[in-house]
């Protein structure tokens, strides 16, 4: 949903009915996961995606709807379902999607405070009820320690808002389901969508080359912080890296102990020289990146493993690197590596094989919580 919060605020601002459809569950194959955002104005206008295009027709005429009639409903849109299958959803899974209109001042001053927090960097939790014995479409928010809204039950809120907090701090969405409500057991659990927005994750890029240009730019793209760290004053401007956040005169190891890293973070390290590279590198497997690629030659590779290895570094610690960086892609320019290095990241982070899908069978989207 993140990508159509600036859309919804403008929306909020100016008093703009909108329904807003999210996929709020996903079974077998399907091209977008829970917390995917469709939204529609009263005037015609659409912001978001729940499919990738194959059902968003179907999708846009339940906004319309509850827009017309003010009524919170849940759809259900699978390769077996005829509506769906001729909106275009033929890649074999189901997508549930809670489409929610957004005209009453109650429910519109809940969305509004969550997304102006969130644009203004804060981490915000946003839990919404998709089904069970509870209102459907009912939403809490939680951020900075204060909770906007109500599920419905001061306990069911309670239990919620707990795990929405551990969410909160992996970053990550997440479906949880409560089996009591008002101190009593429920014959139909409530299911509710954590959805999480924690600041964009970072990518931290050293060495001010080529290839980390395209890096920055391809990393941008995919939604990360960047920042670019060389030593060399005369490489390290912004002008040649229009697409990083920031660009960092430091020596790369002292830059990185003084900077904050996460489970998130991606560290990328170009520079292939020795001197940058082995206190960056055991500076970087101190942190709890989620990734961190360094480029080089085989040989730089070994002569690389061999100099960490005489600073102390183990082999558990050696082997989450990702080096030489990057896929097996035959990429020969910056452009084709910052690729295969971006390739390698996002199978990283959802287990992907990294081999051509046509030598795969199964599912080709993998079950995974949205983040």
């Amino acid at each position: 949903m993140r990508e159509i919060l600036p859309a919804l605020h403008g929306w909020l601002e100016d008093g703009t009915a909108f329904a807003l459809a999210t996929v709020v569950g996903v079974e077998g194959s399907a091209p977008r996961h829970p917390g995917a955002a469709l939204a529609v104005a009263a005037d015609g206008r659409v912001v978001g995606s729940v499919s990738g295009g194959c059902v968003e027709g179907a999708v846009y005429e339940a906004a319309a709807q509850a827009l017309q009639d003010g009524v919170t409903r849940s759809h259900d849109y699978g390769v077996d379902d005829d509506e769906a299958y001729e909106a275009g959803l033929t890649c074999g899974g189901t997508l549930h999607v809670l489409v929610v209109p957004y005209g009453a001042p109650g429910p519109r001053a809940v969305l509004a405070g969550a997304v102006t927090a969130i644009g203004a960097g804060e981490p915000v939790a946003v839990l919404t009820v998709t089904g069970g014995e509870a209102e459907l479409g009912a939403t809490l928010t939680l951020r900075a320690g204060r909770v906007g809204g109500t599920l419905g039950d001061a306990g069911l809120d309670a239990a919620a808002t707990e795990d929405a907090r551990g969410l909160l701090a992996q970053g990550a969405n997440g479906v949880r389901r409560y089996a009591t409500r008002g101190g009593r057991r429920c014959e139909d659990p409530v299911t509710v969508l954590v959805q999480t927005f924690a600041p964009p994750p970072r990518m931290l890029v050293f060495g001010a080359i080529d290839y980390a240009s395209a890096t920055a730019r391809i990393g941008a793209f995919l939604g990360y912080r960047v920042t670019v760290c060389d030593a060399r004053p005369a490489f390290a401007t912004p002008e040649r890296f229009p697409d990083a956040d920031e660009v960092v005169r430091a020596w790369p190891h002292t830059y990185l102990a003084g900077t904050a890293v996460d489970e998130r973070t991606v560290i990328c390290v170009l520079t292939h020289d020795p001197k940058f590279d082995i206190p960056l590198l055991v500076a970087a497997l101190r942190t709890p990146a989620a990734y961190i690629g360094v480029m080089g030659s085989r040989r730089t590779h070994d002569d690389r493993v061999a100099r960490l290895r005489e600073e102390g570094v183990g082999d558990a610690d050696l082997r989450r690197l990702a080096s030489p960086i990057g896929l097996d892609l035959g990429a020969r320019t910056p452009e084709e590596t910052a690729v295969s290095i971006a390739a390698e990241i996002v199978a990283a982070r959802w287990g992907g094989t990294g081999r051509p899908l046509t030598g795969l069978t199964g599912d080709i989207h993998r079950p995974a919580e949205a983040r």
